[in-house]
């Protein structure tokens, strides 16, 4: 009989909405994983009595592993002193993220869980504790071994892959070389075949400027940069940011690469805003995140939706079955 996935499962930034997305997304349904939270006490503590799932729950706080209840309890931790810290409010939500991410991670290299989960966090607080890195992409690649990765957003079939990811759009064309593509394509391709089991995977590349530079009539980095590297990846393209998506919603491509964060991440949004994936291309395990920040404003309301959060929990049960096969 196979072994269930094991998750390890982070809840963000205190202050966001993590812990009550990751609270309901677990008690939407059964979900065929083991599940390891890790945050601090204040936020597993938020994780409701109706998420009756066997959880393991690790306190980035403290270090300290608490009860693991069976699948019939709710989730039980000690609760701890406030923890003293030189820091400001913000740069201890930020370094209790950073922390819990660099907890899920060590338990990923040490083979102890399959997948990753992160919840949302704060950029600017995770810099503010002293995690100096763009994105949580970024942290994650480092803690992984400085390893070469890509971002992944994924809805309903569409899988699109950033060559860019942080970048202000100004420095955009000096960042997309035909070096960066391949490269980023080379990871998709991997992570392709051994996660999503697609023996010859089909990409496509997603064109920089209007209808694909128009022979050069609106810049010449489509022929230039783009259609070389789409050449030495056997890939389409570059094909205008107009039809490509379509065409990849269609069933045409296996993912589209897109050169910087926008045009990407507009596209997976308009296609299914809500069930949108964030998945690590390129880590020796699979990570996947909901596609929404920590929404501060309806924090503790409980309206916030946990759909995309269920959809990376579910994503990361498929993707850490199939590596595991």
């Amino acid at each position: 009989m196979a072994r269930r996935p094991r998750l390890a499962v982070t809840l963000g930034d205190p202050r966001g909405i993590g812990p009550e997305v990751v609270a309901r997304a677990l008690a939407s349904g059964p979900l065929d994983a083991e599940v390891t939270v890790i945050g601090a006490d204040d936020q597993v503590g938020d994780l409701r009595a109706d998420a009756k799932v066997g959880i393991g729950v690790w306190n980035a706080g403290r270090g300290e592993k608490g009860e693991v209840p069976s699948a019939d309890r709710s989730v039980a931790v000690r609760r701890s002193e406030p923890l003293p810290s030189p820091f400001s409010p913000e740069a201890l939500a930020g370094r209790l993220a950073g922390q819990a991410v660099e907890r899920a991670v060590q338990l990923a290299r040490d083979g102890n869980v399959d997948a990753v989960v992160t919840g949302p966090v704060h950029k600017h607080a995770l810099h503010l504790a002293g995690f100096r890195y763009p994105g949580l992409t970024e942290f994650l690649a480092h803690l992984a071994g400085d390893r070469d990765v890509a971002m992944m957003l994924t809805t309903r079939g569409l899988r699109v892959v950033l060559v860019t990811t942080h970048l202000p759009l100004r420095d955009v064309p000096r960042a997309v070389t035909t070096e960066r593509v391949v490269r980023t394509g080379r990871i998709t391709e991997a992570a392709l075949r051994v996660w999503w089991g697609i023996a010859q995977p089909r990409l496509a590349v997603c064109a920089l400027n209007p209808h694909a530079g128009d022979s050069g009539l609106f810049g010449d980095e489509d022929d230039r940069v783009l259609r070389p590297a789409a050449e030495a990846l056997a890939a389409a393209g570059p094909l205008s940011a107009d039809t490509v998506f379509v065409r990849a919603l269609r069933g045409e491509f296996d993912a589209v690469l897109t050169p910087y964060h926008d045009v990407g991440m507009t596209a997976v949004k308009v296609a299914g805003f809500g069930t949108g994936v964030n998945v690590t291309l390129g880590l020796p395990f699979p990570r996947t995140a909901p596609d929404h920040g920590t929404a501060f404003d309806i924090a503790g309301k409980g309206v916030a939706d946990p759909s995309s959060m269920r959809a990376a929990l579910e994503l990361a049960v498929e993707l850490a079955g199939r590596k595991g096969r």
